[in-house]
């Protein structure tokens, strides 16, 4: 069985786009967006990478730009 959504206002115009449709929060779980878990996962990776170009330093005598422009 079909549904008519369309109204019809006071000038008897045809509006088929009067109802709404249901507004909803969808939740995907503790793991997406801006959570405590996703910052922490970025702040170590943060620091992993920090520390990997204070090692490629030491080991190469140059910075990441003195790599880069050798190659």
């Amino acid at each position: 069985m079909r549904t008519s959504t369309a109204i019809i206002d006071d000038q008897g115009k045809l509006n088929n786009f009067a109802i709404e449709p249901k507004v909803y929060i969808d939740e995907q779980g503790d793991r997406t967006g801006f959570t405590p878990y996703a910052e922490m996962l970025n702040g170590r990776l943060a620091m992993i990478g920090f520390v990997s170009l204070i090692a490629l330093e030491v080991a190469t005598g140059h910075g990441i730009v003195g790599v880069l422009a050798s190659l």
